[in-house]
C-alpha cells in the first residue's frame, strides 16, 4: 500500500524496509494490513511531535522568550497556581540548569518585564519568583488556548481510546535509551 510520492515519510516508517525491522514483523506474524496500522500510528506520532514543536516555537516566538524562558514561566505559574513560593533554587532544580545560569535567565526575565523577584513570606534569605500579571496574560492567551484545543481533544474521546493511547505513549516514553556505541554489533534489544 505504498503511496506514489512519500511526502510523509511513511518509507522511512516501514519496518519491512529495514533488515532487523523486517524480522521483527515476521516474528510479530503480522499482516500487511497490521503493520500498516502500526505505519500509521508512528506516521501521526511524527506528526504530533513536528506540530507539538511548531506550536511551542509560535509561542515563544510571540512572547519573545526562549525554551527555558517559557518552561520557567509556566513553571512559577503552574506550581504559583498551587499556592507554592517559587524560588530561584526549585526553578535551577526543575529546569536541570545550575544556580549561575538561573540567576542570568531570571535577570533576563526581570529585565524583559516577564517576572518580579519579591520577598519570600517565611525565608529572609530568598526571594519569591513570581509572573508579572501581563505575562501570565500574555501566556494564558497563547500556550493556554493551545492547550485547552489539545485538552478538548482528548476529551472528546472515549474512556477506552484515552486509556489505549496513555498506555502507547507510556510504553514509548519509557523504552530506556540505549547507549549504542556500548552494544555489540547486531545485537537487538526491544
Amino acid at each position: 500500500m505504498m503511496r506514489e510520492q512519500d511526502t510523509d515519510g511513511r518509507a522511512m516508517l516501514d519496518p519491512r524496509r529495514l533488515g532487523a525491522s523486517a524480522r521483527l514483523v515476521e516474528q510479530h506474524g503480522m499482516s500487511d494490513v497490521e503493520v500498516e496500522e502500526v505505519i500509521d500510528l508512528f506516521a501521526a506520532l511524527r506528526r504530533w511531535h513536528r506540530a507539538a514543536a511548531a506550536h511551542s516555537e509560535a509561542s515563544r516566538r510571540f512572547m519573545k522568550l526562549g525554551e527555558n524562558d517559557m518552561r520557567a514561566i509556566r513553571y512559577v505559574m503552574s506550581v504559583g497556581r498551587e499556592g507554592v513560593v517559587v524560588t530561584s533554587t526549585m526553578i535551577a532544580a526543575h529546569l536541570g540548569i545550575s544556580g549561575p545560569s538561573v540567576t542570568k535567565l531570571l535577570d533576563r526575565l526581570e529585565r524583559a518585564g516577564h517576572i518580579r523577584r519579591e520577598p519570600h513570606p517565611t525565608d529572609r534569605r530568598a526571594l519569591s519568583i513570581v509572573v508579572t500579571d501581563t505575562t501570565r496574560t500574555t501566556a494564558s492567551a497563547t500556550v493556554g488556548s493551545d492547550h485547552a484545543r489539545r485538552f478538548a481533544i482528548a476529551a472528546s474521546m472515549s474512556h477506552e481510546e484515552r486509556l489505549a493511547a496513555t498506555k502507547f505513549l507510556t510504553a514509548m516514553a519509557d523504552l530506556p535509551v540505549l547507549d549504542h556505541a556500548a552494544e555489540p554489533v547486531g545485537a537487538a534489544q526491544h
